[in-house]
């Protein structure tokens, strides 16, 4: 079974190291390990490693928490990952079923992200899921300027 849980304070620690994790699993054998490094320093403070089992995350922004556009009918998913070995349980489209329902709930007009022009299988996984492809910005990852996809599924 599986359970989504809000991450509260007490478990931030918990959950930045994830994120290091996962971002690392995902993207360190794509890019130079000087501007991961570089990257990581600021975006996941260095934590303790804890035994805590966590199967994914997801980092969801709204109102003016959004990275861009900042659309009051908007919702932004800003992180979602899933580690490697949990990968095939469905649990990132469990996430996604959340961010969505979170946005219908709130009666906002669409979900966003931003995914890494070379992250096939995620475009894949949002298209599959009903995301389509509306814009693209720029993303620094050290001192390599990358190009992300926006991404969008209307809701209404």
């Amino acid at each position: 079974m599986i359970i989504l849980k809000k991450v509260e304070i007490a478990d931030a620690d918990i959950l930045l190291s994830y994120s290091k994790k996962t971002f690392y699993e995902f993207f360190a054998h794509l890019n130079d390990p000087a501007n991961m490094e570089v990257y990581s320093a600021v975006a996941f403070a260095p934590q303790k490693i804890f035994e805590d089992k966590i199967a994914g995350y997801l980092k969801v922004n709204f109102n003016n928490a959004q990275t861009e556009f900042k659309d009051k009918n908007a919702l932004e998913i800003e992180r979602i990952y899933v580690s490697g070995e949990f990968h095939g349980k469905h649990i990132g489209k469990q996430l996604l079923n959340f961010a969505v329902e979170t946005a219908i709930n709130k009666h906002f007009d669409y979900v966003w992200l931003g995914v890494w022009e070379h992250n096939y299988k995620a475009i894949g996984f949002y298209e599959h899921n009903g995301f389509e492809t509306f814009s693209s910005h720029e993303f620094m990852l050290g001192d390599d300027e990358q190009t992300d996809l926006l991404m969008r599924k209307i809701l209404n």
